[in-house]
């Protein structure tokens, strides 16, 4: 409730755009999609993707194909839940995914010999090779971005932080 009286106080004092903001009430408004992170943080992301696609395409991979692959290169040999864990996905969404890497001989999969229920996940030599032929999707980042790098690399970090505060949200009427 403070943030969308603050909201409204802000259109009184004129910081805001009024023509902008669509006010329901005295305690609640509507921001309009420019206004919500959300919409800026998804918008943003589909954007990279269209940067990336041409590059993915030419190394015949998709961008989660990618994220697995550059999980790998941090640390080989991992099971799907711990590469799911770092992607921020579900198992069940990471193992698909490894199939299809599998027969594109990127990588192999092994039932762990300690615990039969884990699959331990390893680069191939091409699956490893590919990270040198991707090195230029960063690149095409900055380049596209037209900003300081610098600024990309705070960037990054605010964002990190946010999803991690985000992730860790528990609403009050759940705990």
């Amino acid at each position: 409730m403070a943030f969308a009286r603050d909201i409204c106080r802000d259109i009184e004092c004129g910081a805001a755009d009024p023509a902008k903001v669509r006010i329901l009430s005295l305690n609640a408004y509507v921001p309009t999609l420019d206004d919500q992170l959300c919409f800026s943080l998804y918008g943003a992301s589909l954007a990279i993707n269209r940067a990336y696609k041409p590059l993915l395409d030419e190394l015949d991979i998709t961008y989660p194909q990618y994220l697995v692959l550059s999980a790998l290169w941090e640390s080989d040999g991992q099971t799907i839940g711990v590469i799911a864990e770092r992607l921020g996905l579900d198992s069940s969404n990471v193992t698909p995914l490894v199939k299809r890497m599998e027969s594109a001989g990127l990588l192999v999969r092994q039932r762990n010999p300690s615990d039969e229920r884990q699959v331990v996940v390893s680069l191939t030599k091409a699956g490893g090779d590919m990270q040198a032929r991707s090195a230029c999707l960063g690149q095409r980042l900055f380049e596209s971005s037209g900003m300081d790098v610098r600024k990309l690399v705070q960037l990054n970090k605010d964002v990190q932080m946010f999803r991690d505060a985000v992730s860790g949200y528990v609403p009050a009427d759940q705990t």
